[in-house]
């Protein structure tokens, strides 16, 4: 257990499946407080029994706009402080841009991207006036090269990479670290969206990996000095080619 986690409230969405809850386990077990936010209230309502009083449910609909508003408020009367913003819940769009439809981009967008501003907007000043916290999301590598086969996708990863760098750089005189992971291909629910073929071809080349794995990587981000901020840790099975 890190000394440096013990003792900390952390926010983690999207946390009753996947990266969300490796990161949920991860944080536990370093002796933090965390609130697993999602929108699936029975999973979080058998995880929190499962997890016992350090884990915390918070049955939000980030696509809801006053559910989302209502977040950061709901948190703060529930814990008191938050010291890490772990910002996860995501969705995927691939194939070809022709072959989506506008409600779904706008699904996505609203999730990735909005969503994710929304909840960082909202803990801001809670973490400025105490000149302290940690802000990570989720990311993507598809947040850094133009995936041809994911554009949608891509463009909501690339969209937050800026956001996240802007907001680093004014966050800095407050001391609140903004550090993003961005993973490769990892299994979870989120891949049942992904073309069958690549999805087949992915199984087949070993070029997927464990949530853990992006846990782990949140883990060494989140316990470096506080004058040492990982901005960006790109992690991704070893057999992937595309990038």
């Amino acid at each position: 257990m890190s000394e440096k986690l013990n003792g900390k409230v952390a926010v983690v969405t999207g946390a009753a499946s996947g990266i969300g809850l490796a990161a949920t386990e991860m944080l536990l077990k370093n002796g933090c407080t965390v609130v697993m936010t999602d929108r699936n209230e029975a999973a979080l309502s058998e995880l929190t029994a499962k997890y016992g009083d350090k884990a915390v449910a918070q049955v939000t609909d980030l696509l809801d706009p006053q559910s989302c508003d209502a977040m950061m408020p709901e948190i703060l009367a529930k814990t008191g402080q938050i010291d890490i913003l772990y910002c996860n819940a995501g969705s995927y769009i691939g194939g070809d841009l022709w072959e989506s439809d506008p409600a779904t981009i706008d699904r996505m967008l609203n999730l990735n991207v909005n969503a994710v501003m929304k909840n960082i907007h909202a803990v801001l000043p809670h973490m400025m006036e105490r000149k302290t916290g940690d802000i990570v999301v989720t990311n993507s590598i598809a947040g850094h090269y133009p995936a041809y086969w994911e554009p949608v996708y891509s463009a909501s990863k690339w969209a937050i990479t800026s956001f996240m760098q802007g907001i680093r750089r004014q966050m800095i005189p407050y001391g609140v670290k903004v550090a993003q992971v961005s993973p490769g291909p990892v299994v979870s629910a989120l891949l049942a969206d992904w073309p069958e073929e690549n999805l087949r071809k992915a199984k087949e080349a070993g070029a997927l990996m464990d949530p853990e794995e992006v846990a782990d990587a949140l883990e060494y981000m989140l316990t470096r000095k506080r004058q040492v901020t990982v901005r960006d840790l790109i992690v991704m099975p070893s057999a992937f080619e595309r990038m």
